[in-house]
This record gives C-alpha cells, structure tokens and sequence, in this order.
C-alpha cells in the first residue's frame, strides 16, 4: 500500500466506472474523479458538443492531457473514459505509479444500463456510423483486450455488487505493495 497513488478504474460505457470509483474513494478517504466530468466542465461543453463543433481527435487530445495531469497525483481514484485505454503511452505510464482496475460487464447489462442512463443519448456522441446497439456490440468486443492489457486485475460487475468489489480493492491494498 506504500507505494500505492492512485486507483484508475477503466473499461467500457455502462461498466459501473463512476460508480464503483465514488465508493471506493469514499471508503479509502480519497479524492474521486470522473475524467469525462472533467473534461466537460474544463471546456464548458458536454464530450457530444465537443465532437460535434471539432470532432473526436480534438477531444482525444484533451483526453491525452487529462492523462497527463494524473502523473503524480495521490490519494485519488479516477474512473477513466471508455477510449482512455487508446492513449497507450499515457496509460503506460500511469500503469507504472496506479493499481489499475479494468470492469467488464456481461454485454446484455451493459446495454441495460446505458439504455437507463439520461447521459447516453443526449451526451454521449456515436463513435461510429453503426446504429447504437451495433456499435456497443462491436466496441466492446474490440476494447476488451485493451482494457485487459493495462488492467493489474479485471472486476465483473455483472457477477458481484460494488460493495464486494470495494472490499476486495481494500483487500488488495492491504495485501499487496501495489505497482
């Protein structure tokens, strides 16, 4: 747990990122980030308009930056965009001085949860020319090893609530001299 700074939980739309970080956070007595938060309320616009008015390397890069500011910061845990795992060099880097914790979810939960959540639709903008199902199908199955690859361990929110999970990340800091 010493050398421990952070906690980045990545992985795709609707795997529970925000939510399981917020407890998490709260549980360890640390700062929690939400990265697409943050990066809407640093250019005042929500991530659809920002890609609508200059597309999505524009946000890729602010992306990019926000990765960058993480370097260094501790006692925070930070739930990731679903394409911060395309900034390879930056979540590299990151890896080194964080536990990072990669969520999946069954696909069927995951469409369940986006199709309940407001922000879907209106904030989160197509990454695709695919219809919306389509494209949750193809990116996920695309992403998965992405996620794995920069992943210390892999949680499946579809198989164990968010307090379980919060017990185990305690667990394994209490365990392990994380990365």
């Amino acid at each position: 747990m010493n050398s421990m700074k952070k906690i980045l939980l990545i992985g795709f739309r609707g795997t529970g990122k925000t939510t399981l970080g917020m407890k998490i956070a709260k549980a360890l007595g640390w700062e929690f980030i939400d990265a697409d938060e943050e990066l809407e309320k640093s250019a005042g616009k929500s991530i659809r308009e920002m890609v609508s008015e200059r597309g999505w390397t524009y946000f890729r890069e602010l992306e990019r930056e926000h990765l960058k500011s993480l370097l260094g910061k501790s006692k925070v845990v930070c739930a990731l965009g679903g394409g911060a795992i395309l900034h390879k060099e930056e979540m590299g880097n990151l890896k080194k001085e964080s536990l990072v914790i990669a969520l999946k979810a069954d696909l069927v939960d995951i469409k369940e949860r986006l199709m309940s959540d407001p922000k879907t639709l209106s904030q989160r903008p197509s990454l695709t020319s695919l219809d919306w199902e389509r494209e949750v199908e193809t990116l996920y199955v695309e992403r998965l090893p992405r996620y794995q690859e920069f992943a210390h361990v892999v949680f499946n929110t579809s198989e164990a609530s968010s307090e379980e999970l919060v017990l185990r990340v305690i667990d394994i800091l209490k365990k392990e001299d994380c990365p």
